[in-house]
This record gives structure tokens, sequence and C-alpha cells, in this order.
């Protein structure tokens, strides 16, 4: 803003200035007279400073500090010429800050200062301008008014309505302070201006800056001119490039950051990309070549850039085709697991025959500890594929999955685009570890996002978020791992191909333990054969006495302990060799933790063994039955779900309504109560296959028959007597086996599912097929 007081030749008689004002430092800038300009306030001596003026008569001395860097300026750090002003407003900051707007007066001479603390103070002789018209300053005045003209039409950085305020001046003063304000100009030629008292001298300062600047912007204008005459029609993309060449040209100057879009543009070409993809990164690059280093957004594209470049579109592993090589691989690795492995030699089979097939997607199901998550690695092995995990369990944003959209803050792929780019391959091995353990709720579904994932007809162009570009999986194996079916969707069990692994035999330990086990931590304790040896009655015993689990785990934790206590005798100087027999197993290991309770358990009549699948295998469950005086009641304990309580209504009303035929007394239900209890309260169960076995505990108490105890048992029951098929039979089978039951009884309509069940397991047991409840009272109560 422009305000005319130079045209009054009383200014110095109608405005009053002090011969002592506050002074005020500024920095990186110039205030001239008539002039309005806003200033921030930061330091708290100028905040205090402008409290007091502004309480006061507003009045307070600007002068520009010679050093923008130095926070307390002191006397020799401030110029000696400076600008009267009067704050016009002043608002106070959330940070303490002041934002003022002033308006300049006259300038003024500093003469000396007169205080320093708590604000600067100084003595001051104000100048006021007076000149006398003639022919050569309105001259200059003309030229300097046509010049800014010019300067405005050019310079983006001026506003065109600095042009009509030019326009409208009459004091040739006022428009010099303008223009000298407003061109691009150092702070020290802005303060050698102010200086220049004489409006001569200063019209002819003033009017070879902006020569300069106009200078300047023509040159601007005619590398731009001669840039554009350069490109053709099938070039118009590369204008900006071309304009920076002719800049730097002109400058003498290399450019660094076209270097940076050439290498860019080569890592692109180079990645193998399909048309699109490549079509979508140079039009990405083009964008980027277009930002300010500065911006924001030139960090997001650049980085969107790199994942684009980085990603294996077209780099691939030879798979190994030898099927023998592969063969004696997995056999190394992991013993039996026939059934897998069969399955990834008739993979490889077919991918000898056919080069272009797609990768299968499997689905390892097992308890914990059977080598699901290892059996991946041995898989990448044999393949010659580079082999990539990630765990699933607990995840609840698909996000993680598909990645997130660009226009947040931090996005990223998701973890499939990232184990890809990680692997360096695009047909690596990938194993989804846990996939059953996906978590499904308000915050999100990733088993959702994992549908196109597993989808052989749709993964070839598999879209992340972050990507938003189709990225080809079908060249991928993936193997996903879970302990149980039941949690996974129907829609994405659908897509994969399961294979079960069951639990291990004693047998399969034994070998486990020897071929794989010892020898790892044998190596991990710093051992060798000379210094400790395993007998296997001694690895039997801790197989029967120290561990009960479908898998190896615990197995492992064992042999390390017995490992782990012969190392410390080693340290102490014991060289001897140690042979770890059964008799010396208690002295490493402690007591006994799991005993073979079977027959001691079925020795008193109500007590019946019954065979219960757990999401680690299978298990043994005991169900017990008493009586006492009371009204016919019957209580159920042992922590049951609903469906395991109907299955003991049902086993009981059955018995009452063949009373006679199992000769119980008439009376009997009207005069005692029945307790039902499955041993193990603190674990939950449910479900319907222990019907079978809680009617033969029942029976048991009811007629005083003792059951069996080298039998146990499993299957719904009917009121009508019939016994209906259950699920989990190979893995109920397997725990009958490690409890040392030689007769097993299960539904007629569950033979087939004995077909699954190993040879190894089914040797010397006894399978009994029934389908009436009758069938399972006369085999198992003696």
């Amino acid at each position: 803003m422009v305000i005319g007081f130079r045209n009054d030749k009383s200014l110095k008689d109608r405005i009053f200035i002090p011969a002592e004002l506050p002074i005020l430092p500024l920095r990186g800038t110039v205030a001239y007279p008539d002039l309005v300009m806003p200033l921030i306030v930061g330091r708290e001596r100028s905040i205090r400073l402008v409290d007091e003026a502004h309480s006061g008569d507003k009045m307070i001395g600007i002068i520009t500090q010679k050093n923008p860097d130095i926070e307390e300026p002191n006397i020799e750090d401030l110029y000696t010429i400076g600008t009267v002003a009067t704050i016009m407003k002043m608002v106070k900051m959330v940070d303490g800050s002041q934002r003022i707007v002033v308006q300049g007066i006259c300038r003024f001479k500093l003469v000396e200062f007169t205080e320093k603390e708590p604000q600067l103070k100084a003595k001051v002789l104000p100048i006021f301008e007076e000149y006398q018209k003639d022919i050569e300053i309105d001259a200059m005045y003309i030229n300097l008014k046509n010049l800014y003209k010019k300067a405005v039409e050019m310079a983006p950085y001026l506003s065109s309505e600095l042009s009509q305020i030019a326009s409208q001046m009459e004091n040739p003063g006022n428009l010099v302070d303008l223009v000298a304000s407003t061109i691009n100009i150092g702070v020290a030629e802005k303060q050698e201006i102010l200086e220049k008292i004489d409006l001569k001298e200063r019209l002819k300062k003033v009017t070879i800056l902006l020569n300069r600047e106009v200078e300047t912007l023509e040159l601007s204008s005619r590398i731009q001119s001669h840039v554009k005459e350069g490109i053709d029609k099938t070039q118009r993309e590369y204008y900006l490039r071309e304009q920076l060449k002719a800049i730097q040209k002109e400058l003498g100057e290399s450019d660094d950051r076209l270097t940076e879009m050439d290498e860019i543009r080569k890592k692109i070409l180079e990645a193998g990309m399909s048309p699109d993809v490549q079509k979508t990164a140079e039009k990405e690059l083009d964008r980027l070549s277009k930002m300010s280093n500065m911006s924001a957004e030139y960090t997001v594209s650049r980085t969107y850039l790199d994942w684009l470049t980085d990603l294996p579109w077209s780099r691939a592993t030879e798979d190994n085709l030898n099927i023998a090589d592969a063969n004696r691989i997995l056999d190394e690795d992991h013993y039996d697991l026939t059934k897998v492995k069969k399955r990834i030699l008739e993979y490889l089979a077919v991918r000898k025959l056919k080069a272009d097939m797609k990768g299968p997607i499997l689905c390892f199901v097992g308890p914990p500890g059977v080598g699901k998550t290892s059996l991946g690695k041995s898989i990448a092995r044999a393949l010659g594929r580079k082999f990539m995990r990630i765990s699933l369990g607990g995840i609840r944003d698909e996000a993680e999955i598909r990645g997130h959209r660009r226009t947040y803050v931090g996005a990223l792929p998701g973890r499939i685009i990232q184990g890809i780019k990680k692997s360096g391959s695009n047909n690596p091995v990938f194993m989804l570890d846990e996939v059953d353990k996906i978590g499904m709720d308000f915050r999100g579904d990733p088993s959702s996002a994992l549908l196109e994932v597993l989808d052989p007809e749709q993964n070839f162009s598999f879209s992340d978020h972050y990507l938003e570009v189709p990225f080809d999986l079908s060249k991928v194996m993936f193997i996903a791992t879970a302990n149980m079916l039941d949690p996974v969707p129907p829609a994405l069990k659908d897509r994969m191909e399961v294979l079960e692994l069951p639990g291990y035999t004693e047998e399969e330990k034994l070998m486990i333990a020897k071929q794989f086990l010892i020898p790892k931590e044998r190596t991990e304790h710093g051992l060798n054969e000379d210094l400790i040896e395993f007998e296997d009655d001694a690895l039997k015993v801790v197989i029967r006495s120290y561990t009960r689990e479908s898998g190896v785990r615990n197995l492992e934790r064992e042999i390390a302990g017995l490992c782990r206590a012969v190392a410390k005798d080693v340290a102490e100087g014991k060289t001897e060799k140690q042979i770890i027999t059964a008799d010396s197993i208690h002295g490493y290991l402690g007591p006994i933790k799991y005993f073979a309770e079977v027959a001691e358990r079925t020795k008193y009549s109500g007590v019946a063994t019954g065979l219960a699948w757990t999401s680690t295998g299978g298990d043994i469950l005991f169900i017990e039955s008493t009586k006492m005086r009371g009204k016919g009641n019957l209580t159920l304990t042992g922590q049951l779900g609903d469906v395991m309580k109907e299955s003991a209504q049902a086993a009981l009303s059955y018995i009452r309504g063949k009373a006679s035929d199992f000769q119980v007394p008439e009376d009997f239900f009207e005069k005692n109560d029945l307790h039902v209890h499955v041993p193990q309260g603190a674990i939950p169960k449910d479900g319907p296959s222990a019907g079978i076995t809680m009617l033969v505990s029942l029976v048991s108490l009811l007629t005083d028959r003792h059951v069996r105890n080298d039998v146990a048992m499993t299957g719904e029951i009917t009121l009508r007597g019939l016994v209906l098929p259950v699920g989990g039979i190979k893995e109920k089978v397997l725990a009958a086996k490690r409890a040392g039951i030689k007769s097993v009884i299960l539904p007629k309509m569950n033979e087939k599912d004995l077909e699954e069940v190993p040879e190894s397991i089914k040797e010397n047991m006894e399978f009994k097929f029934i389908e009436r409840m009758d069938e399972a009272v006369e085999i198992c109560l003696s």
C-alpha cells in the first residue's frame, strides 16, 4: 500500500517525531517511508518493545541488521539509517509471537543509543525529503515508471496491481521506494537505496537495478523461446527437460537431476515390465521430472518408481527338474510325509513336461510341531527356488495383504508384493503361515483379500492398492499352513489343495530324533558323537514319559535339555563319552511327566475311555460316572459344551428306556442321582463324538461291570440306538496308538476313513465297527 505524504510540504510540521525512539531490528528486509508492510516479531526483546510502543504513541524506529543470523544484535550489528514507522495493527499469536502491520513515515539517522535493556532505545534525527522539480527528475521518473511496468509484465513474482499503483504515483520518491521494495535485489542494495537521501542519486541507482532485472527476465524469455523452437509435436513431453538444459547451458552448470531422471528411465527399460506397466512408470517419471525436489509429492512419486523398478517383473530362478535329486533333498530334510513329497514330485514332473504351468496352491494342515513350516523351506531347496515366509497370525487389516493407497502418508505395498521384492524373483516358494489365525471382525477381513492371491485363475493379474498395476503371481508356488481347517472361510479353503499332516507315531518320533533332532542339537551345543550318545530305549522313555504331543517340538526341547546337561559336564572338564540310557533319564530331566493311566483309571466301574480331536491332534478322554441317593437328577461337570451335555442326556434317556434290558431296578432313577464328570476340568470340551463313551460309562456304573482297559471308542449316539459317524478319525487312532490302546471302536460309516491311517499305525491294533449302541456295550463290558 502506498500513501502520498511526500507532496505535503508541511509533513515535518504536521507529524511529531520524538527525539528518542524504541529501535526494532529487522532481519532480511528493509522498511521504506510511506509503505505499509507486515512483520512477524518473535524475539523476546522485540516483543516487549512492540507491546510498550503499541500502548503508547505507537511510533518506533526500524533498522535492518547487517547479519540476519545474529539472534541478539548489538549496536555495531545495525545500519545507521532506518525508517520511522507507526504500528497500525498488532495481533498476538498462539506461540507467543506477534504479527504487526507498520506504515513508514520518514527516514531517520541514528545519533546514539540511550538504552540497551530491556529493549533498544536511541536518539534519532528525522530526515524529511524535499525536492525541486526539474526536467531531469521528470525524465528519470517517467523512464522508471515505464521500465517498472515492463518488469511487472515479465516477472511472475510481481503482481499486476503494482503496475496500476505505480502509474498513479505523482511523487518520484514514492515510486523509487516502491520499486526498490518489490524487485528481486539483495538486502544490502535495498539498504543502499534507503541511505541515498538525494532523489536524483536514488533515481539513478534504482533505474540501474531495474534495468538489470529486466535484462535477466528478457534472457529467461529468450531461453524459453529457443527451447520451444527446437521441439516438434512428437517431443512435447521433453519440453521441461530441454528448458532446464538450456538454462544450465547459459549458467555453465551440470545437471545432476537430469542424470537422476536418466538413471530411473534406464531402470524402467531394464526391469522387463509389461507394456502397460512400463507406460504407467514412464508417465509417473514425467510427473516426477516436473516436480521440485523440495515438494512433498516428489518423495512419494520417487518411492513409487523405486518400487516399480525394483520388483522382479521378469527375473526368475531356474527350477531343479531332476526328480531323483529333488526326492533326495526332501528325504534329507524330513522323515516320512510320503503324501506331501509325492505331491511335490508330481508338480516337478508336470513342470518338466509343461514349462508354463501355473504354480499350485497347497495347504498343509496338521497339529503343531509336525514340520509344516520347515517343509516349505525343504520344498524351496528341492526346487532350487527362493523361499519367502510371512506369518498371518493375528492380522486384521486387509491392507497388510493388498497394501495402502498412495494417498495415505507412509503408504507401502502389501506383504505379498513386499515378499516378492525381497525374494528377488517372480517364482519363489511363498509360505503363508498360520492362515487359520487371521483375524476377521469389524476391523477388517484379510482372508477376503487373499482370495485373489490364492486363485490360479485370477492371480496372474494381482493388483496391489499401492502399485495400481497388475503383477503376475501365477508363477509363485503358494503354501499355506494351518492347525485346523474349520476357521478358514469356505471360499478361501476352496482355492487350496489341502494336504493333511497327521501326528507321528512313537516309532516315527524315534527315527526323527535319531536322524534329525540329535545331530542338530549336538551341533548347536558344541558336542559330537565322541561326547554324547543316545540309546533307543532312552529316547523311547523321553517320548512316552516326558512328552505328549502330535509333533516333535517338545521332544526336541527335551533332547536339547539332555545336551545342555552334557555340555555343562564337558565345560567342567569331563571329557569321557556319556551314554544316555533309560535309567539315567530321570537324573537329567527330573520326574516323569506323563503316565500310562488307561489301565489304572478303568479298573473301577463307571469309567470308560473315549477318543477326542483337538487343535493339537488327537487325545484320549476319560468319562467318569457315579451314583448317589437323590431324586433322579443328572449332574454334568468338566467344562462341557452344550452338544456334549446333550449327548449325556441322550445316553441316559436311552438307558432309562431299556432299563429292563440292562437289569436296572425300576425305581432306581427315582431314588438316585447320577453325576457324569470329564477330568481335566480346566479345558473346555464339546462335540457329539463322546456320546458312545458316556453311554458305556453309565451302563458300566449301573450294572457294576468294568470297562476293558485296552478299548477306546468314539461315535455320536441317537435315541433310537444308532451310532453316527464323527470326524478326526486319523488323529484319534494316532492318540489311541500313543496311549497303548489295542482295540478301537468306531462307527460303521467311518470305516472308509481308516484308509487314510498309515499301516504302521494300524499295526497290532484291532478295529471294530458298530452300527448300534448295544454292540459297544457288549464289546466293552466284561
